[in-house]
C-alpha cells in the first residue's frame, strides 16, 4: 500500500492479545511492521464473516430451488457483462 491509500488507527487490545499476536509473528519470522498487515487481514476476514452471515439470514426463508435460481440469474448477469 502507498501512503495515499492508508489510514492510521489507534487501537487498544489486552496485554494477553498483544503478546499472543507478537509472539506468533515472531515465531514466523515476521517484523514489527507486519502487525498492521495481520490486523488488516483479521478485519477483512471478520467483515466477510459478518456479511456472509447477514446474507444467509436474509435468504433463510427462501426455498433452496428459489435461492439457486437467484444465484444462477446473478451469475448469468455477471457473465453477460464480461462478454
Amino acid at each position: 500500500m502507498t501512503r495515499d491509500n492508508t489510514a492510521r488507527w489507534t487501537i487498544t487490545v489486552s496485554n494477553k492479545t498483544d503478546i499472543a499476536v507478537r509472539s506468533l509473528l515472531a515465531r514466523r519470522g515476521r517484523k514489527k511492521g507486519d502487525l498492521s498487515k495481520f490486523i488488516e487481514d483479521a478485519v477483512k476476514w471478520r467483515l466477510f464473516d459478518l456479511t456472509s452471515t447477514e446474507a444467509r439470514e436474509a435468504f433463510a426463508d427462501l426455498a433452496p430451488e428459489a435461492l439457486q435460481d437467484l444465484v444462477n440469474e446473478a451469475a448469468a448477469a455477471i457473465r453477460a457483462t464480461l462478454s
